[in-house]
């Protein structure tokens, strides 16, 4: 079955040239366009897609809000992920806090727009770690939290987790299996109440349980 994306931009050539890449992709079909945040509850409804590309900045209703609404509102919601000219917009940042799973720069190749998507919906690693550490440097908290309420082990894959290592990788530096490492990322989220590892990451920089470097 095709991965089902709504593309959600105020500016009708980037609707269009996101189009065209998804659309190029055998498994990968555009199933609907719109032009505000305010237009996807509704669309979301009657299409049912699995990932929103969503423009951050627009006029009536940003990609924050519509994020935010979406998340709370829609039973089993799509993943989203926003789109962006800059990645160090603290537009972006607060996307992600309101539970967006990735975000992809409008600059970016098609290869890499395609493997954002295919990134999120794996779910086993964060779309542009790097990125996302330097935005959470700059609201780095000054007391760190100890999340005792995680095992040690839970905690080392938190850690790891936030450095941007995939599930096969955090296998490879704990000495576990893979099925295992899976185990211990389920457990984080669900302890921290996480949507997805993204959520997980964001969460444990706030805390300052993870000091960003960069």
């Amino acid at each position: 079955m095709s991965v089902r994306v709504l593309l959600v931009d105020d500016e009708r050539l980037i609707r269009a040239g996101l189009r065209a890449i998804v659309d190029s992709e055998p498994d990968l079909t555009v199933v609907g366009e719109a032009s505000d945040g305010a237009e996807v509850p509704g669309l979301v409804g009657q299409l049912r897609p699995d990932v929103v590309l969503m423009d951050v900045r627009m006029p009536a209703v940003d990609g924050i809000r519509a994020t935010e609404h979406l998340l709370s509102t829609v039973e089993d919601p799509p993943k989203v992920i926003v789109v962006t000219t800059f990645e160090n917009d603290d537009y972006v940042y607060d996307a992600l806090l309101a539970g967006a799973s990735g975000f992809l720069l409008k600059r970016a190749r098609p290869e890499e727009i395609v493997a954002g998507i295919r990134t999120v919906l794996a779910g086993d690693s964060l779309l542009f770690p790097a990125a996302i550490r330097g935005m959470a440097a700059r609201r780095a908290p000054g007391a760190a939290a100890s999340l005792d309420f995680l095992t040690e082990r839970e905690r080392d894959v938190l850690r790891l987790m936030a450095a941007g290592l995939s599930n096969g990788e955090i296998a490879a530096e704990l000495f576990l299996g893979l099925q295992t490492v899976k185990t211990h990322v389920g457990n984080v989220l669900s302890k921290l109440g996480a949507r997805d590892r993204t959520q997980a990451v964001i969460r444990a920089y706030e805390s300052g349980f993870v000091r960003p470097t960069g």
